[in-house]
């Protein structure tokens, strides 16, 4: 038996952070919009959702068009089932990462991010799956005194800590 591999380039729309799991059951799309609603009212979402059997459709929801376009297009670039994919505006990851995770049918979390983000897929015959993500870039290096300093203030600037 053959596997293929392929990387995957996420479309993140400009402002967006991007959540890419796993689950495995038809109901995920509900389950996590309401998680994400209960989260962060104000928050501005897409999801969709690969069923793996059944239709074997894409589930989708949201309350802003232009990531839960985004969102299917990204489920339908990575093909593999029970992956979902979530866009967010208005909140962080940090936001809504423990809610999803709560969600009875979430499995994993891969990725949460808004940095360039690359999912790795392997194809065989019967399907594709999720081995991994790339997240970002390679570091360049190991953090200063200067470096500590800023991200402390950073992390304090935006109410992360006091």
């Amino acid at each position: 038996m053959a596997v293929k591999i392929d990387v995957v380039q996420m479309v993140i729309p400009e402002g967006a952070n991007i959540i890419i799991g796993q689950s495995h059951f038809i109901k995920t799309v509900e389950d996590l919009y309401e998680a994400l609603v209960t989260s962060c009212p104000d928050i501005k979402f897409g999801i969709a959702f690969a069923e793996a059997s059944g239709k074997r459709l894409i589930r989708y929801d949201g309350n802003d068009e232009e990531l839960i376009k985004a969102a299917i297009e990204n489920c339908r670039r990575i093909g593999a089932g029970h992956i979902f994919v979530i866009l967010i505006r208005n909140a962080w990851p940090i936001n809504v990462l423990n809610a999803l995770k709560n969600v009875q049918e979430v499995t994993r979390i891969l990725a949460a991010t808004a940095n360039p983000l690359q999912v790795i897929v392997a194809e065989t015959d019967q399907g594709r799956g999720v081995i991994g993500v790339v997240d970002g870039f390679t570091p360049v290096g190991v953090e200063s005194e200067d470096d500590i300093h800023e991200r402390k203030e950073f992390l304090r600037k935006i109410g992360y800590k006091r």
